[in-house]
């Protein structure tokens, strides 16, 4: 099946849910938020209610109006609005295809349901198959992140033959650190023109050598200025400058926290960005007033991330 859009590739800003102070949705942002990632961080695809978004804590209601806002307020400044529809529910994860059909989303994407897995390649796929069905006008990625699903089907394996059983599938959102795995799928999968679209931050360099097209993921809200410039020092097989902006990155995620969360990708972007992002929704906690003022302190200290020349090899702004 072919579709008019190109290719999904480059980074791809895993979208995060502004909310007020008392947990409910703040769409008044969002708008505000779009020309931000566009004309300052020079992003222009987006993956909306992911794990960055919270999207498994929002209603399908609230899931549905998140997806219609953005793709609303991207019309025309935004090149993709990917929109990830997984459920535990099949009649809900259909749901929110054919929503995202309706208003014009670029693609959907799918977690494997992680309450009653699905524990075979098989199962799984009849599960996916379902769901791009209820939207067979879109391009459909699966979302693979076995960490938080507990799903521990091999990508690699999933992806032989997948496009026989649905014949939409495009791509892959690889997040997990098992390189051997992604390595596998990009070698295995060579003549299918597959977007492979990695959703490790800190390791996105290494996923570039192994073959990665793409990116998606939370800190291309506020580093995709930096990556990107990461990214074509790549293309231009300027392998040290690339290295050196990797390291930058992985020394702001660390320094955020180790197993970087919601919470704390919402405080930075509010402080890099000043469009308030608010609290998470329970369970997760907002971050703490430590951790806001630490950022904020470090933050400065980068020059809110105009990082210093890297030519040099230099990490001291770092330290």
């Amino acid at each position: 099946m072919a579709f008019p859009k190109k290719k999904l590739q480059g980074l791809v800003a895993a979208t995060i849910t502004p909310m007020t102070e008392n947990g409910e949705i703040n769409f008044s942002v969002i708008g505000q938020y779009v020309d931000y990632l566009v004309k300052e961080q020079g992003v222009k695809n987006i993956f909306v209610n992911g794990t960055t978004g919270e999207g498994l804590s929002l209603s399908i209601s609230e899931r549905r109006q998140v997806a219609e806002e953005w793709v609303t307020k991207g019309k025309d400044k935004l090149d993709q609005v990917v929109i990830h529809v997984g459920a535990l529910s099949l009649k809900e994860s259909q749901e929110l295809a054919q929503h995202a059909a309706e208003i014009g989303a670029d693609g959907i994407a799918v977690i494997a349901p992680f309450f009653l897995k699905p524990w075979t390649k098989d199962i799984l796929i009849n599960f996916l198959k379902e769901v791009a069905a209820a939207a067979p006008a879109l391009p459909f990625y699966y979302y693979h992140i076995p960490a938080l699903t507990g799903v521990k089907i091999r990508a690699e394996e999933l992806l032989d033959g997948i496009q026989d059983k649905i014949p939409t599938f495009q791509g892959l959102k690889f997040s997990d650190t098992d390189l051997l795995d992604f390595g596998q799928c990009v070698d295995q999968n060579r003549q299918q023109q597959f977007a492979f679209l990695f959703g490790v931050d800190e390791q996105l360099l290494s996923a570039l050598v192994m073959g990665a097209t793409g990116a998606v993921g939370s800190t291309y809200n506020y580093l995709g200025k930096k990556t990107n410039q990461m990214l074509e020092a790549f293309e231009r097989k300027d392998l040290s400058l690339a290295l050196n902006y990797q390291y930058q990155s992985c020394f702001l995620i660390y320094f955020s926290c180790l197993g970087f969360g919601v919470s704390q990708t919402k405080a930075i972007m509010t402080l890099v960005s000043g469009i308030p992002m608010g609290p998470p929704r329970l369970p997760l906690q907002k971050a703490s007033r430590e951790f806001t003022d630490s950022a904020e302190a470090k933050l400065k200290s980068l020059d809110f991330l105009s990082f210093t020349d890297l030519k040099d090899g230099s990490l001291e702004a770092s330290s």
